[in-house]
């Protein structure tokens, strides 16, 4: 069985490499690495499959930058090409970029089957660009593979037919694990000379965050504010730096004391980072479950979050740009680490994920030419 799956940004490496490593071991699997460029900074791209044990992506789309429209358009056009002239037997789409609708729909269309990993998530938000994502790439895939009991009462509440459902858990968590010796030998917290627990870390890059320069330039005076407190390190984001750089804020948050300004970094050094800090205060959504996995608190940057699971069972606590502060001083006055448990959150959703994926495999008929017209969307 020819397995692609499908990667575009730093949260879908982590997600594809422990399926890939999973699905190397089967005889039955030809799993295939196809990287559409989305993210193409070396800091944001191939440092990652490095830390996580990826080959170069066996096909590479070479899409780069562009608007939501063009980056959906080039990679649907590359896409295809790639299916017309080596048709796999299933396309596995992770997460909500753009990458993950374009390759949804170029299969679909072709009648490739598609599986989501990490199907069901909703902020009910959809002036998100993710959350657009989401419901297209859900409403067309074949197999909807869910992190958490949430999503797949989502799906259900959609009139998703159960057969297509699976919750097979949180494969970041999986990522995680399969790091986490490397994570905690590294002490990445040394470099910037600061201790276990005594300092926060800061990632932000949401356009509600940093695209309106008057919210940016708040966002910049309460990180001095908690840095006279607290030390904080703030890998940037390149879009984040940029729009600091335009506005004319770069210069000045280089000059606050305790706030270091690393640039991106790769997985395994932030991840070091995460675990002996005292909190993190960020609007991505990875990091949510990371940190509820491990019990550190976490201040969201955001009025909503399709992972409501870190809120309700976690770490995570949503807050507007006017709280975050409030937010800091609660998280300073509680205790270090609150560990909780999250069903599925547990390391193994890509052996679950294989174990369903084998026992397809093994039911499906012999592969025969499709009569002209005619559409197969099952699994082999």
């Amino acid at each position: 069985m020819k397995i692609h799956l499908v990667c575009a940004a730093r949260p879908n490496f982590m997600k594809i490499a422990p399926l890939f490593h999973a699905l190397r071991k089967e005889d039955w699997a030809e799993p295939v690495i196809v990287h559409t460029g989305q993210h193409y900074d070396p800091n944001m791209s191939d440092a990652f499959f490095e830390d996580l044990g990826l080959p170069v992506p066996h096909i590479h789309l070479g899409i780069k930058n562009g608007s939501h429209a063009e980056q959906t358009a080039k990679v649907m056009v590359a896409y295809e090409k790639v299916l017309l002239s080596d048709r796999p037997d299933l396309v596995v789409v992770v997460g909500d970029v753009n990458s993950t609708m374009a390759a949804t729909v170029t299969a679909a269309k072709l009648c490739v089957p598609v599986a989501h990993l990490e199907a069901g998530l909703r902020s009910f938000d959809r002036s998100m660009p993710e959350e657009v994502n989401r419901l297209v790439t859900d409403a067309l895939a074949d197999m909807l593979w869910t992190p958490s009991r949430d999503a797949s009462e989502n799906l259900q509440q959609e009139g998703v037919p159960s057969h297509k459902v699976r919750l097979v858990g949180n494969i970041m968590i999986d990522s995680l694990e399969l790091m986490r010796e490397k994570i905690e030998s590294l002490r990445a917290y040394e470099d910037f000379g600061l201790s276990p627990e005594n300092y926060g870390v800061v990632t932000l890059h949401r356009p509600s965050n940093v695209d309106d320069p008057a919210v940016l330039e708040k966002l910049c005076s309460i990180l001095g504010d908690i840095a006279r407190d607290l030390p904080l390190v703030f890998p940037v984001h390149p879009r984040t730096r940029k729009n600091m750089e335009r506005e004319g804020l770069w210069s000045g948050l280089e000059q606050v004391r305790n706030l270091s300004l690393p640039e991106p970094m790769n997985y395994v050094r932030f991840l070091s980072l995460v675990m002996s800090s005292r909190f993190v205060l960020t609007d991505s959504g990875g990091i949510q479950e990371e940190t509820s996995y491990l019990g550190i608190p976490c201040i969201t940057v955001r009025k909503n979050t399709e992972r409501p699971v870190t809120v309700t069972r976690g770490t995570n606590k949503l807050c507007s740009l006017n709280e975050v502060a409030q937010r800091v001083s609660e998280v300073l006055r509680g205790p270090v680490r609150h560990h909780t448990f999250i069903e599925f959150w547990d390391g193994n959703t890509a052996g679950r994920i294989v174990q369903f994926l084998r026992a397809a495999a093994a039911k499906a008929p012999t592969k025969r030419q499709e009569p002209e017209g005619a559409c197969s969307r099952t699994v082999a």
